[in-house]
């Protein structure tokens, strides 16, 4: 039988491209199984639904190796379970050295357990490298005054006055907070930004 996984990191993310490829390789529709969310790990549903379908000398199709994963070591210790404990034939679309069923001799599997690490490596240091970049990214963003998240609401009108009372000791915290109608973290919060205005 054959199967086909797909991976995209993200929900915005299609998968078409993929998918295209692996119907391209006869991989019927059934047989594909995907996941939305990080390469970082295996703990994937699409992906541990597939693993407990496949049987010895099935073929697995993935489109490329950053698509099964972007953990070097883990990717190589899937491998090893598909490939060893299960029996199972993988064929990497985008680097056809990478296909268990052709060279099952010993210089085969040499050569492509070299690429494999090889490829592996250079998904986890794009992982790497991403990750990097959008921090930079962010950092870059924050320096220019970008701010990230929900706009904060619009403070009540009474907030001025209640805060200058709270603030002279008039009014518990509790009490100001209620007077505002915001929880207290939200007032506490508010009032030290408000300060700071």
């Amino acid at each position: 039988m054959k199967y086909g996984y797909i991976r995209v990191s993200t929900r915005e993310q299609n998968e078409a491209r993929q998918e295209a490829a692996l119907l391209a390789a006869e991989i019927p529709m059934n047989h594909i199984y995907k996941d939305k969310q990080s390469g970082k790990n295996f703990d994937r549903p699409g992906y541990r639904k597939m693993v407990r379908k496949l049987k010895k000398d099935d073929l697995l199709c993935i489109k490329s190796i950053d698509r099964l994963g972007r953990n070097y070591e883990e990717i190589l210790r899937q491998w090893q379970i598909l490939t060893k404990e299960k029996g199972v034939d993988i064929l990497v679309l985008d680097m056809p050295l990478l296909d268990t069923r052709r060279g099952k001799d010993l210089m085969g599997t040499f050569l492509a357990d070299i690429v494999l690490q090889v490829l592996s490596f250079v998904a986890e240091n794009e992982r790497e490298s991403i990750r990097q970049r959008q921090a930079e990214g962010i950092a870059a963003a924050k320096a220019r005054g970008v701010r990230f998240g929900r706009p904060p609401a619009p403070l009540p009108d009474n907030f001025g006055a209640v805060y200058r009372a709270w603030k002279q000791g008039d009014m518990t915290a509790s009490a100001a907070a209620k007077e505002c109608g915001m929880p207290l973290t939200s007032f506490l919060y508010r009032a030290e930004r408000y300060r700071e205005v």
